[in-house]
């Protein structure tokens, strides 16, 4: 059975049993600094050029180097879950009384498996995929291009913009360099690196059909998407997520994550997360455990030719800016911002959709600094933006590794030990925060959903969520919570 995510007629395709998952690739870098990682240049693209025949790599059409690069750091990635699946109830007594006694259903869990792919950013293992294809996973595992089979850690993941990071246990790992996803031009040729329908190393070729698209996958509204996406016609399908999308040069420049399709399967259209946001969040995701953001602080609308009518602007396309936030301060007013500005540029970027100023100020932590280059009455001006946090101050807020948030089969539901951070704003010493709720389990009955915190258990404080796992373990019978809702406010249950 293949379970598909359609929306908006765009689809997140699915590989096996129960999974929507799309073919992943990934980059091997040389250092294992987090940092020193993401700053890897393609040096020796020169001397493989030298050497790569007649035809040089990177010459329109000629697509031999760039797959004879690729596919080694290409890895497949099979997950196992569980899930929990409506049952029709039989009655017992609908044999002899012609069903009036009525029959029901049930929740039964059920293991499921599901694929993609992954691309390999250093040697020593780390590998980048999307969230969809590594979600919900009890166990991971990454086939290498030499066929080694490897147990993978969950690193962590970040809904928004559908990348995670995994990593595996070797070292001297064929790895890819990050291009430039900024450079690529539409109609540039491009190959789409993974494994769809478990065809392992599979390569196809397509071109750049636009960039900067957005709204392309609905995430049911429990994230704030960051999304710019690569369009190409590079034919991508179901086990392709996660994988790569790379340029004539073999450098990768985005990793595939959504089709268009109505059945689940490629139509003419494929999308790839820029290399330019991956390369960000990764990092983000090995150092500190999730994604620092920056933030303007404004509201923001796409120019268009009613807009420029009705606010009599000096300039055709760009970002408007039509107001700031009143709560937390914002970034770009105290720099000198100004209703009815208009956003060409930042950092010398230009920015003609909300898409690509998105992209450039998400590609930024909280304390960086942004040159932001506006179009005022027909002027252009530059502010120096210092950007912060969605607390509207500059703190890096360290998030919880996913490889150590822990499972309560008695709640039906995921922990995570709470940050300093949260400590402090609700003034607890410990705890445990609820990730993820299972709808049908103790937790989901009660009707409480992640962000929850734990931080009693039949009266007894806890201090972390492998104490609050431990304690349930083996629970028979009644159990006293207290903990602290979403809002704050204090809640007591029993379960």
């Amino acid at each position: 059975m293949e379970i598909k995510s359609n929306v908006k007629n765009l689809a997140i395709a699915g590989v096996l049993s129960s999974a929507t998952t799309l073919g992943a690739y990934k980059l091997f870098l040389e250092k294992s600094s987090s940092d020193a990682l993401f700053t890897n240049t393609p040096s020796a693209f020169t001397r493989m050029v030298s050497n790569a025949g007649a035809v040089p790599a990177g010459a329109p059409g000629e697509f031999t180097y760039a797959a004879e690069k690729a596919t080694p750091a290409v890895v497949h990635i099979k997950t196992k879950m569980t899930r929990n699946v409506s049952r029709q109830m039989m009655d017992p007594f609908e044999e002899f009384f012609g069903g009036f006694g009525g029959g029901g259903r049930r929740q039964q869990a059920e293991p499921q498996e599901a694929s993609g792919s992954g691309v390999i950013i250093s040697s020593d293992g780390y590998i980048v995929t999307n969230n969809h294809v590594v979600q919900d996973a009890d166990e991971v595992s990454v086939i290498l291009n030499d066929k080694r089979e490897l147990k993978a850690k969950v690193i962590s993941t970040d809904p928004a913009t559908d990348i995670a990071v995994i990593q595996v246990k070797s070292t001297n790992l064929p790895f890819l360099t990050f291009g430039d996803s900024d450079a690529i031009r539409v109609g540039e040729w491009v190959l789409a690196v993974g494994n769809p329908f478990n065809l392992e190393s599979t390569v196809t070729a397509g071109i750049v059909s636009a960039k900067g698209r957005q709204n392309i996958i609905d995430r049911g509204g429990d994230v704030n998407p960051l999304e710019s996406f690569i369009q190409t016609d590079a034919a991508v399908n179901p086990g392709n997520s996660g994988g790569a999308l790379v340029n004539l040069k073999g450098e990768l420049i985005g990793i595939n994550t959504a089709i268009y399709s109505r059945t689940g399967q490629f139509a003419g259209y494929s999308f790839a997360v820029p290399v330019g946001i991956v390369k960000k969040v990764a990092a983000d995701l090995i150092k500190y455990g999730n994604v620092q953001r920056g933030y303007l602080g404004i509201n923001i609308t796409e120019v268009n030719a009613k807009l420029v009518e009705e606010k009599d602007l000096k300039v055709g396309d760009g970002v408007y800016v039509g107001g700031f936030p009143t709560a937390g301060g914002s970034s770009a007013q105290a720099a000198g911002l100004k209703v009815n500005d208009v956003i060409v540029k930042i950092d010398g970027i230009e920015t003609k959709s909300m898409s690509k100023l998105m992209e450039l100020v998400g590609r930024k932590r909280p304390g960086e600094t942004v040159v932001v280059t506006v179009n005022r009455d027909g002027d252009l001006k530059d502010f120096n933006v210092v950007l912060k946090n969605k607390d509207g101050n500059t703190n890096i807020v360290k998030g919880e590794i996913a490889g150590n948030i822990v499972k309560s089969d008695f709640l039906g539901a995921k922990l995570a030990n709470l940050t300093d951070s949260e400590k402090t704003k609700f003034k607890v010493s410990g705890g445990a925060k609820i990730t993820d709720v299972d709808p049908e389990g103790r937790l989901g009955y009660q009707g409480l959903d992640k962000g929850f915190i734990i931080t009693k258990i039949d009266d007894k404080a806890v201090t972390d969520a492998k104490e609050v796992a431990d304690v349930l373990a083996n629970r028979k019978g009644k159990v006293r919570l207290e903990g602290i809702d979403v809002d704050g406010t204090r809640v007591l249950m029993i379960l």
